[in-house]
Parts: C-alpha cells; structure tokens; sequence
C-alpha cells in the first residue's frame, strides 16, 4: 500500500516537473477580456478567463496536435527571443507565450509579430482559446437558456467548418443530452445529432 502511495506520489512530481506551455493574451476592450491556456506534454489543456480561476474549462489535445505545438515553441527557442514586429500596427492585445521546465522558465510578450512560426503557435493558442469559448456558451444554453441552444449549436458548427475547434470530444456529453431529452427543440436535437456524427465520424 505504501509502495502505491510511493509511485502515485513519484507520477505526481514528474507530471509537475514536466515541461509545458502557458499562453495568455490579455485585450481589455474584446471579450473575453483575458484569456489563459495551460498546456502540458501529455495533451491537457486549462483555459481560464482570469488568472485566479478555479475551475477551468479542460480538454484533451490528440497527440499529434501536442508535438505540433511543443514543437513550434521549439523553433522558436522557447521564447528566449524578442518576437514583437517592429513596424506600428493597432493594438491587438498583449500576448505571452511561457516555456515552463521544472524551475526553469522563459517568456515573451508581443502585440504584434511577423515571425510565421509565431504566428502559428498563436494560431494554435487562438483555437483551443475559441474551443473553450464554444463549450463555455454551449454548458451555459443547456443548463439555463434552452432556446438559447440552437444559437450556441449553429456558432458551434460554424467554428467546425473553420476548422477552429480542436478537442472536440469535449462536447459530446452535453451534445448526448441534448439528443436524448426531448425538452429540447427538435432543431437543436437535429444539429447536435449532425455534430455529434462530425465528431465520431470525421470526414477525410
């Protein structure tokens, strides 16, 4: 029994030891006003909008997706470079990507940038950002504004034909509930089937 508690301890520190991702992009005049993503090497992701939340929106990057973006902030030095574009364009918002490595850490911060690699990663960032979003209005509709729903599913939709969503098994719960109870209307029973369908049998 000790010898469990050992190991589950040992898994504990080496998770928290692990290297991992901290992106945030703080715009007070959009909204959200902030926004916070924690990524580390096995997939996870949490997604505040403020920096004290307790409870984050968390979902599961594939693991391609994961070596895509750690492998992008390895391109880019983890963040030990300047990567603000010196030329004068509007304010887009602060952004900070963080290298985190055990003790050691590294960040920048840029409102604007004209490195591609960056421009990716950010990209990257913005997506699971508006995946969360997504996921956020839709647990909102389905607990307190039914005929909210359909709003929420079609805003949904549109972000998966823009291919802006990523986690996308985050939503099946609340989409099987919908399907499932009837006090929903047949619209909204309807697009979550569809999206249900796009999720469980994406196309090529």
């Amino acid at each position: 029994m000790k010898f469990a508690a050992l190991l589950l301890f040992a898994a504990t520190l080496t998770a928290a030891d692990a290297p991992r991702l901290f992106f945030s992009k703080s715009f007070p005049a959009s909204t959200p006003a902030y926004e916070q993503i924690d990524l580390d090497r096995t997939g996870a992701v949490e997604y505040r909008e403020a920096p004290d939340e307790d409870l984050p929106v968390k979902f599961q990057l594939k693991e391609t997706e994961t070596q895509e973006v750690f492998g992008l902030a390895e391109k880019l030095g983890y963040f030990k470079q300047p990567l603000e574009a010196p030329v004068k364009v509007a304010f887009m918002g602060t952004k900070t990507f963080r290298w985190v490595d055990g003790a050691k850490t590294s960040e920048v911060k840029f409102n604007y940038t004209q490195d591609t690699i960056a421009q990716a990663l950010n990209d990257w960032f913005e997506r699971m950002a508006e995946s969360a979003q997504r996921e956020i209005d839709l647990e909102r509709t389905v607990k307190y504004d039914k005929l909210g729903v359909v709003q929420s599913l079609l805003l949904l939709q549109i972000s998966m034909d823009k291919k802006r969503i990523v986690g996308a098994e985050q939503y099946l719960p609340m989409l099987d509930r919908i399907i499932k109870n009837s006090s929903y209307m047949h619209t909204a029973q309807e697009r979550a089937s569809q999206i249900v369908n796009a999720i469980r049998a994406p196309k090529p």
